[in-house]
C-alpha cells in the first residue's frame, strides 16, 4: 500500500481527532524511524516520551516475542509471574506500597482519582475536592479532562464531573488560598509536560507536601511523562526528595507497549476492596513482560546516568541556539531529556520544516518546541539534531 492510499483510507474511515503530518512511518531502529518512502528521521519525540529504549531494542523485542509465544492475555482473576514481578519492582522503585496496573496514562490517573476519593470519603463524606494546576494535562477521560485545567480540552463535553478546583502552578500562596477541610487531594505534574515543560521552583513540591499534611489531603504526582527516568531519576519527584501518597506512570513504562500504573502508600491503597476497581487488559502478561524488560534494561545499560550526562550536554547546545537566535528563542527549560524551547512565535511551521529535513520533534502549548527523545541517545545524536534545528531556525529568522 502506498502512502496516498493510507492517507485516503485514514481520511475516509478514521475519526478526525488528530492533526497528522503527511508521512507514513513503517519501522524504526534505535533513535531513528523510517517512512514507507524510505526516508530516515532522527526521532526526538519518541512517540511522545514513550519509546525510551528507542525502536526495536533487542531486549524488548525478545521479551515481547517470548511472552507472546507463551501467553498474551490472562484474566486478572488469576495470578501471573510477569505481573507480580512488575508490581514488586514499581512498589520498590516508587517507595510506595501497592500497585495497580492499567492500560494507559489516562486510566492510571482515573484510578488515582478514584482511590483518593474512596480514601478521603472514609474520613468525611464532604472531603471530595481535588485541586489541580493551570496548564496541566492528566488525560482524555471525562474525569481526567476535568482534572486538566485547560478549557480547550473540556469544551463540548459538559456537564463535567464536579469536585475539581484549579490554581496557578508553582504558586504556593494560590494553593494555600483554596485548601480546606474539603480538600481530598492535590494532583500535580512534578514537571508539566503538555503545558510547555514547566519546572517548579526548588522547594515548591515540598511546600505542597506540607500543605497536604496540614489539611489531611493526599498528594498525587502525575509522572506519566516525567517518570521512567525521563529527568535523570526514575521519578521526577526524587529531585526534591518529596514522596507522594499516590503516583502514576505510563508512556515509557512499556517502551511502546501500552501500559499504565498507579502506586499508593499502603494506608491509602487499603481503601480499595475487591470489586472497587478493575480492568480486563491491565497488567496482562504481554504488557507486564515488556515493562519488566524495560526496567531491567534501564538498570543494565545505566540509562539514568546517560540521561543526566546527555541531558546536560543537550541543554548547553540548546542554549547555544538561544544565544544565536535571541529574537526567536526566549528560554530553554526542563530536566534530563524532558526539555522545552520557548519561542516568541508559534512553532508548528518549525516542526514541519524539521520533519522535512529528517528530524522529528513537536510543538506543545503552541509555542514551545518539545524534546523528549529515546533515553539511549548519545551526544552525537544531539549534535545531529542541533545541526538540523540550527538550519531550520536560521531560515525561520529570515522570514
Amino acid at each position: 500500500m502506498n502512502q496516498e492510499q493510507v492517507f485516503a483510507w485514514d481520511h475516509a474511515y478514521y475519526m478526525p481527532v488528530f492533526a497528522r503530518y503527511p508521512i507514513v512511518l513503517s519501522h524504526g531502529e534505535g533513535p531513528y524511524v523510517y517512512d514507507t518512502e524510505g526516508k530516515k528521521y532522527l526521532d526526538f519525540l519518541a512517540g511522545i516520551a514513550v519509546n525510551i529504549l528507542g525502536h526495536a531494542h533487542p531486549a524488548l523485542v525478545r521479551a515481547v516475542s517470548e511472552q507472546a509465544a507463551k501467553m498474551i492475555h490472562c484474566s486478572n482473576l488469576y495470578y501471573t509471574e510477569a505481573q507480580a514481578t512488575l508490581a514488586r519492582s514499581l512498589a520498590t522503585l516508587s517507595g510506595l506500597g501497592k500497585v495497580f496496573i492499567a492500560n494507559s496514562g489516562a486510566e492510571a490517573n482515573e484510578g488515582a482519582i478514584k482511590l483518593a476519593r474512596k480514601y478521603a470519603k472514609a474520613i468525611h463524606p464532604d472531603k471530595v475536592e481535588i485541586i489541580t494546576a493551570e496548564h496541566c494535562f492528566h488525560g482524555r477521560t471525562l474525569a481526567t479532562i476535568t482534572a486538566t485545567a485547560q478549557p480547550k480540552y473540556q469544551a463540548g463535553y459538559e456537564p463535567l464531573p464536579g469536585g475539581f478546583k484549579y490554581v496557578a502552578y508553582n504558586d504556593i500562596a494560590a494553593l494555600q488560598a483554596v485548601m480546606s477541610a474539603k480538600t481530598c487531594a492535590v494532583m500535580l505534574e512534578p514537571i508539566q509536560g503538555e503545558g510547555g515543560i514547566h519546572v517548579p521552583d526548588p522547594g515548591y513540591l515540598g511546600q505542597v507536601r506540607q500543605l497536604c499534611d496540614q489539611y489531611g489531603a493526599l498528594l498525587i504526582f502525575d509522572e506519566i511523562q516525567s517518570g521512567m527516568g525521563r529527568t535523570g531519576k526514575m521519578f521526577a519527584y526524587e529531585h526534591e526528595n518529596v514522596v507522594p501518597d499516590i503516583a502514576t506512570l505510563a508512556k515509557g513504562l512499556g517502551g511502546g507497549v501500552p501500559i499504565g500504573a498507579f502506586m499508593a502508600a499502603d494506608k491509602v491503597a487499603a481503601a480499595f476492596k475487591p470489586g472497587d476497581h478493575g480492568t480486563t487488559f491491565g497488567g496482562n502478561p504481554l504488557a507486564s513482560a515488556a515493562a519488566n524488560a524495560v526496567l531491567k534494561t534501564m538498570q543494565e545499560e545505566k540509562i539514568l546516568a546517560n540521561v543526566t550526562a546527555v541531558g546536560n550536554y543537550m541543554v548547553k547546545q540548546l542554549n547555544g541556539l538561544k544565544d544565536a537566535y535571541p529574537a526567536l528563542i526566549t528560554k530553554v527549560r526542563g530536566k534530563g531529556l524532558m526539555l522545552g524551547m520557548q519561542l516568541s512565535r508559534p512553532g508548528r511551521e518549525i516542526v514541519q520544516t524539521c520533519m522535512e529535513r529528517g528530524l522529528i520533534i513537536n510543538c506543545t502549548a503552541g509555542d514551545v518546541l518539545r524534546f523528549v527523545p529515546p533515553l539511549i541517545i548519545t551526544r552525537e545524536h544531539v549534535d545531529e539534531m542541533v545541526a538540523v534545528l540550527d538550519s531550520v531556525l536560521a531560515g525561520a529568522v529570515k522570514q
